[in-house]
């Protein structure tokens, strides 16, 4: 009879690589990730809609309309003048229009009639153009007093000045323009990640608590490195992660090609605009996916090492709440250290291994050296070993330790089982 040959143990590398296969594979084809993918597109296109309607029924409802109640003489003069300074100052003048009751009504009094809410004027301009009143709230009365001053004092010109064209001589950009308008790319991307990272890795906390309620993770834990399956844990979660990004972008790209021009028009922002990065868009664009993987990765090892603290999700959210809390300081703290490039506080941000991403990707934002980016993601890679390690050492001596307690219980009844029979 041959002796068959013992198959040799796995090496880490491997050992992680079938968990993070099992994991991505388990994950990915359940109904939950399905149900989960389309949980945030939902919020997005009913806001989307929203907005667009109340953006639309704002519009028609603010008015920019002033009435002139005037001599015909003078109402004629002032809605001229109006028409005139309109092009120079758009969206600075109201725009003026004779009231039908003043003209039908010698005794017209503006007052009654705004207090009668009729019409939907902003403000009614009486009086005369030498001595203009309005007559309105005290917010319109502010808001216009100042436009229709201006325009009494153009028609009141014997011979209104003509304008001047204005000749430009337009650059690409100055310095403070760059550095205001990188701020804002760097906010942006900052708020993304965050974003991205905090609702991803949430994951691998109930993926961890599901496999130690049905004692799975302790054959695991017996049968390969600790290492290796908190390491497959997480690049499967990274994956799955991944592909939600991509539907969620793709969803986002299909949006906005159907309706970017109603969101711009109701949110004021184009998206198409973004002022570029100090590194250019396709490197800005490699180290956003590298920083979201670094971010992911140790938030996500923290709840590793919170998960196998936990034995039901009831604790699983009272000990993460500390770590979301710190994770929401840490981007304030990042977020704070933008406008202050080179400072002690932006040292430590880029420093302290939670807050280093986000703090990396606002310099890639603001910053062209490439260098400090190298150093930053091996830092932030020698981080995840090290949290890695030390809460898969945390989670294998709590396991051990109730996995050897329970073997001698089972061999204490066996040889008491055993004594008896004898």
């Amino acid at each position: 009879m041959t002796d068959l040959p013992l198959r040799p143990r796995l090496s880490a590398i491997e050992a992680a690589w079938v968990i993070a296969r099992r994991d991505f594979v388990a994950v990915l084809f359940s109904r939950a990730f399905l149900f989960f993918l389309l949980g945030p597109l939902f919020p997005v296109i009913v806001g989307g809609l929203a907005g667009s309607i109340g953006g639309e029924v704002q519009r028609d409802a603010v008015s920019y309309e002033v009435g002139v109640a005037m001599s015909p003489e003078d109402t004629a003069r002032m809605v001229a003048a109006g028409e005139r300074l309109a092009p120079q100052l758009p969206f600075a003048l109201p725009r003026l229009q004779p009231v039908p009751e003043a003209a039908k009504d010698p005794a017209f009094d503006a007052r009654a009639f705004m207090e009668a809410r009729r019409g939907n004027y902003a403000a009614i301009l009486t009086g005369t153009p030498q001595s203009p009143r309005l007559v309105g709230t005290e917010g319109q009365i502010a808001r216009w007093q100042g436009p229709v001053s201006l325009i009494a004092g153009h028609a009141l010109a014997a011979e209104p000045a003509a304008f001047p064209p204005v000749s430009a001589l337009p650059v690409t950009i100055s310095a403070a323009d760059e550095r205001t308008t990188r701020v804002q790319t760097a906010q942006i991307a900052q708020m993304l990640l965050f974003l991205l990272t905090m609702l991803l890795a949430g994951m691998v906390l109930s993926n961890l608590v599901e496999e130690k309620a049905n004692k799975i993770i302790e054959i695991l834990a017996a049968a390969i490195p600790m290492d290796a399956v908190f390491m497959g844990k997480l690049f499967a979660m990274l994956a799955v992660s991944f592909v939600g990004i991509t539907v969620w972008g793709l969803a986002g790209f299909a949006l906005f090609g159907g309706a970017g021009d109603v969101i711009t028009r109701v949110t004021g922002f184009d998206i198409t605009n973004l002022p570029a990065p100090a590194v250019g868009w396709p490197l800005f664009v490699v180290l956003g996916v590298l920083y979201f993987a670094m971010a992911y990765l140790l938030l996500g090892a923290l709840f590793l090492t919170i998960g196998s603290m936990a034995t039901s999700v009831r604790e699983v959210q009272t000990l993460s709440m500390p770590v979301t809390m710190l994770q929401l300081m840490v981007f304030f703290l990042a977020a704070y250290t933008i406008k202050q490039p080179g400072s002690g506080l932006e040292m430590a941000a880029i420093a302290f291994p939670l807050s280093s991403p986000f703090a990396m990707l606002a310099r890639a934002a603001m910053e062209p050296m490439l260098w400090t980016h190298a150093l930053a993601l091996a830092w932030q890679a020698v981080a995840v070993l090290g949290i890695v390690k030390a809460g898969s050492l945390l989670f294998r001596k709590r396991v051990m330790k109730s996995g050897g307690a329970g073997r001698d219980k089972r061999r204490a009844k066996d040889a008491k089982g055993l004594r008896a029979a004898a």
